[in-house]
């Protein structure tokens, strides 16, 4: 699946949206690493990350390549700032209907328009790619998250009080959103 469009952010500075490849390896796991130890609310820890730059370009690859999954890089200055993508919940009959969506953005880039326009990419995506349903998980304090995913049409469907386990601050609300593509 490919995409890719420039915007204009907040403070006047283009960010590249574009899908990922095998060739931003390295600089989407720099990046995975530094957001994800910038906040609680994402879904793991850089030490947790299983993955090194070669099988970092290989995920981007196969996403690439992919006719209803992708990886998109949100790009400023050369640098990858954040990332977001859409991966079917399953190939089964049954399943094959839905998609999850997941992002990060660095904190230093944090409002000015990157996360939404990662999540508009994304719907725009899994509506190409015939999704009939996107969902996403998010921790509940996550006001600003919550904000985005609200503004683009994202509904909640319920919560899971002890979804996460921090580190740092115990157990996370989490909340259940969902698109109807």
């Amino acid at each position: 699946m490919k995409y890719h469009q420039v915007i204009t952010l907040k403070n006047g500075i283009e960010c590249c949206l574009r899908n990922g490849t095998e060739c931003d390896g390295q600089a989407v796991l720099d990046n995975f690493h530094l957001a994800h130890g910038e906040t609680d609310y994402l879904l793991s820890y850089p030490d947790e990350n299983c993955f090194d730059a070669m099988q970092e370009s290989q995920f981007l690859k196969e996403k690439s390549d992919s006719e209803n999954e992708i990886e998109i890089v949100a790009v400023v200055n050369h640098v990858v700032v954040g990332t977001a993508g859409i991966e079917a919940v399953g190939k089964k009959y049954k399943i094959r209907h839905r998609a999850e969506f997941g992002i990060s953005v660095a904190q230093e880039f944090w409002g000015l328009g990157i996360g939404q326009a990662l999540t508009t990419a994304c719907i725009e995506c899994a509506r190409a790619a015939g999704y009939v349903q996107l969902e996403l998980n998010v921790v509940a304090d996550n006001v600003r998250a919550l904000s985005i995913y609200q503004k683009a049409g994202f509904v909640e469907f319920g919560r899971n009080p002890k979804g996460f386990h921090s580190r740092f601050t115990g157990f996370q609300e989490v909340v259940y959103m969902r698109l109807e593509l």
